[in-house]
């Protein structure tokens, strides 16, 4: 991946998320209920501290040990010890699945229906996640396989600021979380009028 991902707004973990695409799927993985640049800063965590990335390694290491890594603070998530076993999850997908190479998921499919059920298929990926990610690798690495646009829907629109996908600078990155907040106001609003009904 020759392509400068900047998601993490680090430096070094932008780095390890830019040479290594096991590196993107675990920022991706860790995105949720935790601020995305945090989350994205969590692969270059865990290379510092286990010393590689390699998902076989990742998959073969004890589980209490590897939990206790991630969760040393400053954690790789809020619920470091959880995600930790997602982590390990994802890495013998990655292995079995794909031979060790998650850029395959993406590289390999054969069009974005494929992309988005391969995606859907990992720990911990549901449908959004899976949207979000496919328009990632759409925007940032240029992966946009037959009908990517129509399956990744809003996400995959230029300019929009919706998601991690459109994160390439801090400017960037204070746009999406500012249409992540005015969302999740809306969606409150909406939750309260439907209270105010019954």
């Amino acid at each position: 991946m020759a392509t400068q991902i900047r998601i993490a707004q680090d430096a070094a973990a932008d780095e390890v998320l830019s040479s290594d695409p096991f590196a993107l799927l675990v920022g991706m993985l860790l995105d949720q209920q935790y601020p995305m640049e945090h989350a994205f800063r969590g692969p270059w965590k865990i290379l510092e501290r286990f010393g590689t990335l390699s998902p076989s390694a990742i998959a073969e290491a004890e589980p209490e040990a590897f939990a206790d890594l991630c969760s040393t603070p400053p954690a790789i998530h809020r619920y470091g010890r959880s995600m930790a076993g997602r982590v390990q999850q994802l890495a013998v997908v990655v292995r079995d699945e794909y031979g060790g190479r998650a850029e395959s998921i993406w590289q390999d499919a054969e069009d974005a229906r494929d992309l988005l059920a391969r995606l859907r298929a990992l720990p911990g990926f549901g449908d959004q996640k899976a949207r979000i990610f496919a328009a990632l690798v759409g925007k940032q690495l240029d992966v946009r396989p037959a009908g990517w646009q129509e399956a990744v829907g809003p996400y995959a629109e230029d300019g929009s600021y919706r998601s991690v996908a459109d994160v390439v600078d801090a400017q960037s990155l204070a746009k999406v979380r500012e249409f992540k907040q005015a969302a999740k106001a809306e969606a409150k609003a909406k939750a309260a009028g439907k209270g105010s009904k019954g």
